[in-house]
């Protein structure tokens, strides 16, 4: 593939130049009819039974990109009291939140107890912790289903050596706080990692955890968790997430589970990358090239603390070379290191990628940021956070969250 976000027409006809010089650089660029097909695909992965797509805030929490959300019609799962806020903001009624935290304090679990908000227990201590607070209540605990997945150790939550969830070997002592607190446990969830292409890690832990859901007795829901990936090698046509053949083979895993369970229940998932990472890029001004013993190095405004993911994950991004508001076409590669400007060695957007050569005054166009890429933003060597546009459904375009500047940084001192 030559380019993207000419293929997609990403930009609805906009130059992304003249973005670049009326909202400044580094720049979020969102395009909300691509948002909107993956949240729409998610909300239609189950269809014979009761389902709901609980998108994962994590990956992206703009209000304005949660009200599509809610549009759309998925839920929303919520690991912090500032991620439910933002769900409220947004216009989330709490029963279409579920809040999925680990290691929280009273403060933060009393906050969606008196919310009305469904919570899962990540640990025996935290569902004691919550049998304390909410006597009687109902409450949902995450298993660990002894397997992950997921495409850095960082990003796999489930398996032997993550923090996340309550073992199988513990369920017993999930019934006997339950009885101590006379908790009524709705549902159990699970989250085996993040990324995964193959279908079948995910098939293998839904397997697994229905197996599970058989030794609680009138569970409301399951859920399985999320972790569809997406291509991110898309300039080397890597082929997408099989979301038709996934589901098939989906269906009769669930037949299976109702028919021994006596009655269907509710089944979620927690997508987040799915649903907004395809749906930005990042455009980033050129602003230094030059030449270290035989390397080139392109220097950008797109540091570590604009896109954390190249740095702590080795992740990889495609990168578009855009001149005079054109996309430069890749019949000519050199080889050249893409860098930020924060003050680290480990500030790499690309390291020896074949590119077009790309020249002061050029803009980078870094794909698939949509998730994971504001929401890990930084304020690191005192740098603002950048601004956020989306290109609309008619090819307008709205600021959905203004740069920062340095007067908002000293207003905490």
């Amino acid at each position: 593939m030559n380019s993207f976000i000419e293929n997609v027409n990403f930009f609805e006809g906009n130059n992304p130049e003249k973005l670049a010089q009326e909202f400044g650089t580094p720049l979020y660029v969102y395009n909300e009819k691509i948002l909107r097909n993956r949240m729409d695909a998610v909300a239609k992965v189950i269809t014979k039974y009761k389902y709901t797509a609980n998108y994962s805030v994590k990956a992206n929490t703009n209000i304005h990109i949660l009200k599509l959300a809610l549009e759309e019609g998925n839920n929303c799962d919520a690991m912090s009291v500032g991620e439910i806020q933002m769900l409220l903001k947004a216009g989330f009624p709490t029963d279409r939140i579920f809040f999925v935290p680990n290691n929280v304090s009273a403060e933060e679990m009393q906050f969606a107890i008196d919310n009305g908000i469904m919570t899962s227990c990540d640990s025996l201590a935290q569902l004691e912790l919550y049998g304390s607070l909410n006597k009687g209540g109902k409450v949902a605990v995450r298993i660990n289903p002894g397997v992950g997945a997921g495409h850095h150790e960082k990003v796999v939550t489930g398996g032997k050596k993550t923090k996340f969830g309550i073992s199988e070997e513990f369920i017993p002592q999930i019934f006997e706080i339950a009885d101590r607190y006379n908790l009524t446990i709705a549902g159990i969830n699970q989250h085996i990692g993040s990324l995964f292409m193959d279908p079948q890690p995910y098939l293998d832990a839904v397997t697994n955890l229905l197996r599970i859901a058989l030794q609680f007795k009138d569970l409301e829901f399951v859920d399985f968790g999320g972790g569809y990936g997406i291509p991110y090698h898309k300039l080397d046509d890597e082929a997408v997430f099989p979301m038709e053949d996934f589901k098939k083979r989906l269906e009769p895993i669930l037949d299976d589970f109702v028919a021994k369970y006596g009655k269907p229940v509710l089944f979620k998932s927690e997508p987040g990358r799915f649903c907004v990472a395809e749906g930005s890029v990042i455009l980033g001004r050129v602003h230094a090239v030059k030449h270290n013993n035989g390397k080139t190095f392109a220097g950008t405004d797109i540091g570590m603390n604009v896109l954390v993911r190249p740095s702590m994950y080795d992740s990889w991004h495609d990168i578009e070379v855009i001149r005079d508001g054109k996309v430069v076409p890749r019949d000519k590669l050199m080889e050249q290191t893409v860098t930020g400007n924060i003050c680290e060695s480990g500030d790499l957007l690309a390291k020896d990628r074949q590119l077009p050569e790309m020249q002061r005054g050029d803009l980078a166009c870094v794909l698939d940021t949509g998730a994971y890429g504001w929401s890990m933003c930084s304020t690191y060597n005192s740098r603002p956070r950048p601004a956020e546009v989306l290109i609309c459904k008619d090819g307008s375009v709205k600021l959905i969250r203004r740069r920062e500047t340095i007067e908002d940084l000293m207003r905490l001192f």
